[in-house]
């Protein structure tokens, strides 16, 4: 009788476990404001510098990796620093896709507190289209 139940439930078990999906991925690599949130989003609410890191090009994924915690990461790449943040993008309805084909600049707000204080910031990052896939090829200086 046990090794009928155990023949049972182990392959719901696999079922179960295989339905999950990886939480540390980054999924939507076709659009670049996307990517450019869920980057941010990895980065500041996850706390995850390895998901921020795979949708960037090997040379800035390399520098992200390099400071290991994305305290570190916000703090000398980007020079900001949150408890808790909302990441939008620039929504003006300018479509970056229809005005380069294979390279996007995107402008981030960040709306978000740190030590009760609350912080608003602007970020541009600039994407390049690689095999149908976008990837953050650097961050731009200071748009203000």
């Amino acid at each position: 009788m046990k090794k009928y139940l155990v023949a049972i439930i182990l392959p719901c078990l696999m079922l179960l476990t295989a339905c999950g999906g990886n939480k540390d991925e980054i999924k939507e690599l076709d659009n670049p404001e996307k990517i450019a949130i869920a980057f941010f989003h990895a980065l500041y609410n996850e706390k995850d510098v390895k998901k921020a890191a795979s949708v960037c090009s090997p040379k800035l994924a390399r520098i992200i990796l390099h400071y290991k915690s994305p305290s570190a990461v916000a703090r000398h790449l980007f020079n900001m620093s949150y408890d808790k943040v909302e990441i939008k993008p620039d929504d003006t309805g300018v479509k970056v896709r229809e005005q380069f084909k294979d390279a996007a600049v995107i402008t981030v707000y960040f709306n978000g507190t740190y030590h009760d204080e609350i912080l608003k910031d602007v970020k541009r990052i600039s994407l390049i289209q690689k095999d149908d896939t976008w990837v953050i090829d650097k961050i731009l200086k200071d748009p203000f």
